[in-house]
């Protein structure tokens, strides 16, 4: 079973690539991979700019990643109350080749922020764009106060009640990819 696990941020230091790559880990018997967004450093997307550039190689590459895994790990960081540029410039450039970019896999969204939010806003956003994004969701989680209940140093979750509550999301996520599978 091969995950993969990114966050929604080009931010090379992503409390939510942190939290993505830990609730990975969860999944022992699965080959985790990543991406950074950071890759995928595009042009503001217009269709004059697709008209004239085409579809940048990096788009097929992100959409290529996504093709051969079985499930996807997506942390989104929250900016205004929405998605990072970064990611909706993303997702506007790979609809554009693929309308559903997750292509109907497999998906747990998380999302982390430092305060008591818990990034709750874009997590919703997320959700309910699931369906547009060929999103087969089966779970959402919002950390709030990553600071306080993620262990830098180990990598982890470390208030119990939040790990526990990835911890089963993830398990739903593997159970509902082994089910496709059988």
């Amino acid at each position: 079973m091969k995950i993969l696990a990114f966050a929604a941020s080009n931010n090379p230091q992503s409390i939510n690539q942190q939290l993505a790559l830990s609730t990975a880990r969860l999944l022992p018997q699965a080959k985790v991979e990543t991406l950074k967004l950071d890759d995928y450093d595009l042009p503001v997307y217009s269709e004059q700019r697709e008209h004239a550039l085409g579809v940048p190689e990096q788009v097929t590459a992100f959409l290529q990643r996504i093709a051969v895994a079985d499930g996807l790990i997506v942390a989104f960081a929250e900016h205004n109350g929405n998605f990072t540029a970064a990611f909706k410039n993303l997702y506007d450039w790979a609809s554009r080749s693929k309308r559903h970019i997750f292509q109907h896999k497999p998906a747990l969204f998380l999302a982390a922020a430092p305060g008591p939010g818990g990034a709750q806003s874009v997590l919703q956003t997320a959700v309910n764009a699931a369906p547009y994004m060929g999103a087969q969701l089966t779970g959402a989680v919002s950390v709030a106060n990553f600071y306080q209940v993620f262990d830098q140093d180990a990598q982890l979750v470390k208030d119990s009640a939040v790990f526990i509550q990835l911890q089963q999301a993830a398990l739903k996520l593997q159970q509902h990819i082994q089910q496709q599978a059988a």
